[in-house]
């Protein structure tokens, strides 16, 4: 009688191995950021078609990497890597993290370099992130954190090419139409791939800005986490 009652708990394990859902080692998130997430997975269905398809890519190299068992590196590219492309490299690792992805590192820069905005940090922070300020000066440094056991993303503007960043075998994420169009080719990528989001910038000073860094923030993260579920990770 025992081995029949184990046998829909075993298809069931076995069912969500096929379909990419198997779990994750259990990485301890934040507790907000946990909330939060629960609130985003409800809206993968509002994403369009057409968008999907651009974010499909996204899982193919990440698929065809995590089956070769080989490091996944992303590195998302905005203008002034201040705002968006800061959201996707945080998200991705957070998304990575929660579903147990191997071998994932991400990262970001711009085309120039200003500073890691304070708005889109605030954005962050509402959403759950935990950082600080770890240095001073025109363009500080951060450290992200957001699970336990994992070392802190350490946060600042970059170009896209800086030594902190993978020079080959990287897929490069284009986040901004300025950025898509600045950068027809990206050195050293292995793949490029342009997902652009409106800038929240644009609401800087107003009533809305705190709504729509947020909006930003959310949408980033709603499509972030939507290309990891679709990943599928062997035990």
């Amino acid at each position: 009688m025992k081995l029949f009652s184990l046998l829909p708990i075993s298809l069931l394990f076995i069912t969500a191995i096929l379909l990419g859902n198997a779990p994750d080692k259990k990485t301890e998130l934040n507790g907000p950021l946990v909330t939060y997430i629960n609130g985003i997975k409800q809206d993968f269905s509002k994403i369009p078609q057409d968008r999907k398809a651009e974010l499909d890519k996204i899982v193919e190299f990440i698929q065809l990497k995590v089956n070769a068992k080989e490091p996944v590196q992303l590195t998302y590219i905005c203008t002034h890597n201040s705002r968006r492309s800061h959201f996707g490299q945080l998200w991705a690792a957070t998304a990575a993290a929660y579903y147990g992805v191997p071998r994932v590192k991400t990262f970001s820069g711009g085309t120039e370099v200003s500073a890691f905005n304070e708005r889109a940090i605030a954005a962050c922070k509402r959403a759950g992130f935990d950082i600080a300020k770890v240095s001073e000066g025109p363009n500080p440094t951060y450290a992200v954190n957001y699970a336990s056991g994992i070392e802190p993303i350490k946060a600042f503007s970059k170009k896209y090419d800086d030594a902190s960043n993978p020079q080959s075998n990287f897929l490069a994420i284009m986040t901004c139409s300025q950025a898509d169009k600045a950068c027809p080719i990206v050195k050293g990528a292995a793949v490029r791939v342009a997902t652009p989001y409106d800038d929240p910038k644009a609401f800087d000073g107003t009533p809305q800005e705190t709504a729509k860094y947020d909006e930003r923030c959310k949408q980033i993260a709603t499509e972030t986490f939507y290309v990891f579920s679709k990943v599928k990770v062997a035990i």
